[in-house]
């Protein structure tokens, strides 16, 4: 049997590829109660991973098979699936957070005592945590010397997709739930079609408008020429691997694929430091600010800081985030309000559909400055940072519609009675006053 995690597809799929090739296999998925019960109120991401599951559901039944649904206790589910249905074997994909691997060795340990056996396959990352490791240590801690040694790591090839998936006899597949009866919270009204066929026609169209132009064009906030898949790839909806395979080699794909080798840098370092997702990676001795009314302002996109309330009303519209933007929010969340990069991430992975734990949580210590690269020094100026990255102020105005109809010119930095005449908010601090003040901070 080959149990689904983050990998919900069919092409590239390890695990599927090798369970496939007994005469019978049930590819399964279990809705883990233990998650569901974290994730309660995450409805961009529950909504976004039921459309994946009937996604892949449809791409079975086109193989001869389905997707057998379950929902409890993880391990106890898959254990008993492997019992009732005679498997010896289970598959399953490797990963990599504290959670995953502490579910995936209370798998094999029961599986063990049940005389199963599981075997972990590739295929979250381009290339597995442990693959690459720095002289002396366990992960790398800087990004430039990972690259250089990921640039030249062998790669897996790529598995083949089963001809055929068939189910043993008598196994009801059971339904895939709506979102009503997981969760009551709304889903985001611009939250993309969670799946494989998605993806993958997000891929392609992408790959062919926009690719060539990616280094130049990336940081655009107006143009919005990112790719967006990275919540397709948060769920494996698309692998990174066949990602990197087309794409390599295409005019512009150099500077992409460096972004799947910063995915998996991440990816190494929470795997060395799981306690990295809410623990300092480097501690700096900070005392943040305890401000709940700033924290409110700044979720609810009323900052006074146009590109920064753009940010994050474009976070509560989408379930998704520029990542340009991402940097200026968090920048301002740490650096000019000085709150705890936790709760900036909290709120990331309350509405993120890619809320990916490794990745949201060590790029927010990257920007504080207490992650794999310490430098405290990182800062963004919002006004300075809208007028290069958004100069005619098409973001803004996108994201915020009261301050639709200035110009250009005033848009990113306008007087009060401008303000006041928009119904649009004072700033909630002075920048220049408020990296003074961090700056005192980090001198003691």
């Amino acid at each position: 049997m080959m149990v689904f995690t983050r990998d919900l597809r069919v092409t590239d799929n390890p695990a599927l590829c090798a369970a496939a090739q007994a005469a019978a296999t049930v590819p399964m998925f279990v809705l883990d109660e233990d998650l569901l019960r974290r994730c309660r109120l995450h409805a961009n991401r529950l909504g976004f991973l039921l459309e994946s599951l009937r996604d892949l559901d449809a791409r079975l039944r086109a193989l001869g098979g389905a997707l057998v649904i379950r929902r409890g206790q993880w391990t106890a589910e898959v254990i008993e699936a492997a019992r009732a249905t005679g498997a010896a074997t289970i598959h399953v994909a490797d990963d990599f957070s504290a959670y995953a691997a502490a579910r995936l060795a209370r798998l094999e340990r029961a599986a063990a005592a049940a005389r199963l056996r599981v075997i972990r396959h590739p295929g979250i990352t381009v290339v597995e945590p442990a693959a690459i490791c720095p002289p002396g240590g366990s992960a790398y801690q800087v990004f430039t010397p990972y690259y250089n040694r990921w640039r030249l790591v062998p790669r897996r090839p790529l598995a083949a997709t089963p001809a055929r998936v068939t189910l043993p006899d008598g196994v009801d597949p059971g339904p895939i739930p709506q979102l009503g009866e997981l969760t009551g919270a709304r889903r985001s009204a611009g939250v993309p079609a969670g799946g494989e066929s998605a993806g993958v026609a997000r891929l392609r169209g992408w790959a062919d408008a926009d690719l060539a132009d990616y280094d130049r064009g990336r940081d655009d906030l107006a143009a919005d020429r990112v790719s967006r898949l990275s919540p397709y790839l948060h769920l494996g909806c698309i692998s990174a691997r066949l990602v990197e395979s087309q794409l390599s080699g295409l005019p512009g794909s150099e500077a992409f694929v460096r972004q799947l080798a910063w995915r998996d840098f991440f990816h190494q370092a929470l795997a060395a430091r799981p306690d990295t997702a809410w623990r300092d990676y480097r501690d700096r001795g900070d005392r943040w600010n305890d401000d709940p009314a700033g924290l409110e302002a700044w979720q609810a996109g009323r900052t006074g800081y146009p590109v920064v309330d753009a940010g994050m009303r474009q976070l509560a519209a989408e379930g998704f985030l520029h990542n340009r933007a991402r940097m200026i929010v968090a920048s301002f969340l740490t650096k000019d309000l000085y709150i705890d990069w936790r709760l900036g991430a909290a709120h990331f992975m309350e509405l993120l559909v890619d809320g990916d734990v490794a990745c949201n949580q060590l790029n927010w210590q990257w920007v504080a400055g207490t992650g794999t690269d310490t430098n405290p020094h990182r800062i963004f100026n919002p006004t300075l940072q809208g007028r290069r990255f958004d100069p005619d102020g098409g973001y803004v105005r996108r994201y915020v519609p009261e301050l639709a109809a200035l110009p250009a010119r005033i848009i990113h930095q306008m007087d009060p009675a401008v303000r006041r005449g928009c119904g649009y908010p004072e700033p909630l601090v002075d920048h220049r006053a408020a990296i003074a003040e961090y700056r005192a901070r980090l001198r003691g």
